[in-house]
């Protein structure tokens, strides 16, 4: 039986005093158990993308991509069972406990899970009072600024048979936290956030331009009213106004009030942010307000706004981006979907939105910053950022690597810049546009381990190190790191393409399409959607369908032209159809990008030593040379 290490969010529950129930009446507490699964828990899974992994005879154990979809799914599981328990005597309520952890686990070919992961989430599940939920400290740091409910920090507890004690959090499901005190304003250098919405919930990703901004889940600074003074806007602050229920049916409120929540909840992982809880946006619902107004009175540089319309069979969303100062409309879309599952689509629009958004923002802050004669340590960050977006060539890397190093040398404490530093190094040793593509990749890792020390929770810089570790002759531990990045944030389009890149040098090519779907599902029009073409490309190339793989990076650069080893590998797959002077063309428009590549460099330093992969690895130079590519 083959066993898989992966990190994993589990959710432990089971019925309280089950015994007791059964004993009363065996037959009746059954047929309510299987109504609740039926009517309440399966449904509440499936819509939180949980995997059921056991029942017992009272209870269950499920996994779930991130620690924000294990929570929300035990809340309305316990939302739900207070509803039906209410009216009932103490004696017939059906009670669940729940336990939550992040922790590692070992999943069987059968789909098992075993392993400390799973291990401690079934004995926080029996520590939990009946209807209520108990975290480990690392699900809770995954979820705390998210949450709307009281918190107990219950300390260290000694849990049976787990060697250390485990900090557990106990929240009161039903019971909304206590009033939090206005924070004072975040240092200048920093970007603020102000989200304000009634419109759309899920979960959301940024990758290419906006993947540098959606890293690990922030605390957020929340503020229950606006300030009393103006404040003055600084760097990428944002307000998302309520999205506006054109329907004229209040039942489609809920629709339009969760893409505003989850668009706030998701935002809060750009890189640097500050934002504004979904409590002040909520403020402004159903009131007619001048958005540069409220930008002004904010302190923010851009305003957000949209509207919901549910039509018979369809469900419009139109979102416009405002420069606030300037009343200028930056950039407008329109979602316009065939009525389905209405969890599925707030998840697609909600993950589309944002990276289109992210891409926008660092666009215009780079703009911006264009125009200051002595910009501050962040702004150079957004243009180092831009330059890095536009495409992985010898120019733009360069461009961004000067950006990244004024950024830290105004402010050496700047994580974005170190963050963007070895973003660089990465995509210049992966996309062989250096000689010493081992020392490239090496100090990439070093920059990268370096923000992890600071910030361990940062699904983003988890998504690089993947992605070295993986070009680095350690490719099953790069994807585990992936895994654990998209266990952080579970709509990283990023990490999702780096795993199907992965999968080719592992020997599964024939997976890496799968891979590459998911990513331009969560990000179609995304400044890198042509990084996951190309892996498609290279896969089907590795796999000897050489006409599919030409169709694949032929929209690859279709996406961005400047990308020379999507030429080098069209070259090659062309030559192989036996096209030759097509092949030669894309040769020379490659060498015209990158004069200095050889076939030499592009197999001295093999990604892995997996005996498929390099077999395919070595039909791909054979074919390079074929299309004339230099030896080296």
């Amino acid at each position: 039986m083959t066993e898989t290490r992966k990190l994993a969010a589990i959710l432990a529950a089971d019925v309280a005093g089950y015994s007791k129930l059964a004993g009363a009446d065996e037959e009746g507490t059954l047929a309510r158990l299987r109504a609740l699964r039926s009517d309440l828990i399966d449904p509440t899974i499936a819509v939180h993308h949980g995997r059921v992994v056991k029942r017992t005879g009272d209870g269950f154990l499920i996994e779930f991509r991130s620690v924000v979809d294990a929570v929300r799914c035990a809340i309305e599981v316990q939302n739900g069972m207070a509803e039906r328990n209410s009216g009932l005597p103490p004696e017939r309520r059906i009670e669940f406990r729940v336990g939550v952890h992040l922790g590692d686990v070992v999943e069987e070919s059968d789909g098992d899970l075993m392993g400390d992961g799973v291990n401690i989430a079934a004995r926080l599940e029996g520590i939990a009072k009946p209807g209520a939920i108990c975290l480990s400290e690392q699900a809770y740091w995954q979820v705390k600024s998210r949450l709307d409910l009281a918190v107990s920090d219950l300390g260290p507890i000694e849990l049976k048979n787990i060697a250390d004690p485990v900090r557990v959090y106990s929240l009161a499901v039903g019971k909304p936290a206590p009033a939090k005190p206005t924070k004072p304003a975040v240092p200048n250098r920093r970007p603020i956030f102000l989200l304000l919405g009634a419109g759309i919930v899920a979960l959301i990703t940024v990758a290419g331009s906006a993947w540098y901004f959606l890293g690990a889940i922030r605390p957020v600074t929340v503020t229950s009213n606006a300030p009393a003074a103006r404040a003055e806007a600084t760097h990428l602050s944002i307000v998302v106004l309520p999205f506006a229920n054109l329907s004229g049916d209040l039942a489609q409120d809920y629709f339009a009030d969760g893409i505003t929540e989850s668009l706030t909840t998701d935002l809060s992982r750009l890189s640097g942010s500050f934002v504004i809880a979904r409590n002040t946006a909520f403020a402004f619902k159903g009131k007619n307000v001048d958005a540069r107004q409220i930008a002004k009175e904010l302190g923010v540089r851009y305003v957000v706004e949209g509207s919901v319309q549910h039509e018979p069979a369809r469900m419009r969303v139109n979102v416009q981006l405002i420069d606030a100062e300037s009343g200028h409309h930056l950039w407008a879309e329109r979602f316009d979907k065939p009525l389905a599952n209405l969890f599925q689509m707030q998840d697609e629009i909600v993950a589309r939105l944002a990276n289109q958004l992210g891409a926008e923002f660092t666009s215009a802050e780079a703009h911006r910053a264009e125009r200051i004669l002595n910009p501050d340590s962040m702004e150079l960050f957004f243009q180092g950022l831009a330059w890095l977006n536009k495409g992985i060539n010898p120019e733009n890397m360069a461009r961004a690597r000067g950006f990244f190093e004024r950024a830290l040398a105004l402010d050496p404490g700047n994580l974005d810049a170190l963050l963007g530093f070895g973003r660089v190094d990465y995509s210049v040793g992966g996309a062989h546009l250096s000689e010493d593509r081992g020392a490239r990749l090496a100090a990439a890792e070093a920059t990268i381990a370096e923000v992890l020390s600071q910030r361990p929770n940062d699904a983003l810089a988890h998504e690089i190190m993947g992605g070295i570790l993986s070009q680095t002759m350690r490719a099953e531990q790069g994807i585990a790191e992936l895994e654990r990045a998209l266990a952080l944030n579970s709509n990283l389009a990023a990490a999702h393409g780096d795993i199907g890149l992965a999968k080719i040098f592992v020997g599964r090519a024939e997976e890496t399409g799968a891979h590459e779907t998911e990513a331009l599902r969560l990000s179609p029009r995304d400044s890198f959607a042509w990084l996951w073409l190309h892996f498609v490309g290279a896969a089907k190339m590795s796999l000897g369908a050489d006409q599919e793989a030409v169709a694949f990076l032929r929209r690859s650069i279709e996406n961005n032209r400047t990308i020379p080893l999507t030429h080098f590998f069209l070259a090659a797959a062309l030559a192989n159809l036996e096209k030759l002077e097509e092949a030669r063309v894309e040769t020379k428009a490659a060498l015209a990008l990158d004069p200095a590549f050889t076939i030499q460099r592009f197999i001295g330093a093999p990604e892995s030593d997996n005996p498929v992969f390099l077999t395919q690895r070595e039909r791909i130079a054979e074919s390079m040379r074929k299309a004339g590519v230099p030896e080296g």
